[in-house]
């Protein structure tokens, strides 16, 4: 596991502790999107090239609910996830803070200062769990 994912976890299991609910979300969503950046994409399936003609439809005595070669179990969907660095992980934290100092100004040109507030205090407790600056000392 990464430093700063560590951190952010840590910052995590604090605010629901503490019941910080700006916090909890702001810290999700970071997480949410480390989670998405370390998936790995999916390949599409090819395109065939004529759709083949309709079989007919099987009796249904003849029909079962398996299908040959199929694996089915726990986990057998799931795939190797990409390793993310210690960096990749830094810079997708400070493009969440950025989109929400950015989100915030525009809250705020629409006349919205609540939800740029709140959008700012997100973007505290991501770059105060980023420098690994406990969330109290921001308060």
């Amino acid at each position: 596991m990464h430093g700063v994912s560590d951190q952010l976890r840590k910052a995590l299991a604090s605010a629901l502790k503490s019941r910080d609910m700006v916090a909890v979300s702001a810290l999700r969503s970071a997480l949410g999107a480390i989670d998405n950046a370390s998936a790995v994409p999916a390949v599409p399936a090819p395109a065939p090239a004529r759709a083949p003609a309709p079989a007919p439809a099987p009796a249904a005595s003849a029909s079962g609910p398996h299908i040959a070669g199929a694996i089915a179990g726990v986990g057998t969907a799931e795939t190797e996830r990409r390793h993310l660095s210690d960096d990749e992980v830094r810079a997708i934290v400070r493009a969440e803070v950025a989109e929400r100092q950015a989100a915030a100004r525009d809250y705020e040109r629409a006349g919205h200062a609540d939800r740029a507030g709140r959008l700012r205090r997100e973007a505290d407790v991501l770059a105060s769990a980023l420098d690994g600056r406990s969330r109290m000392s921001l308060s």
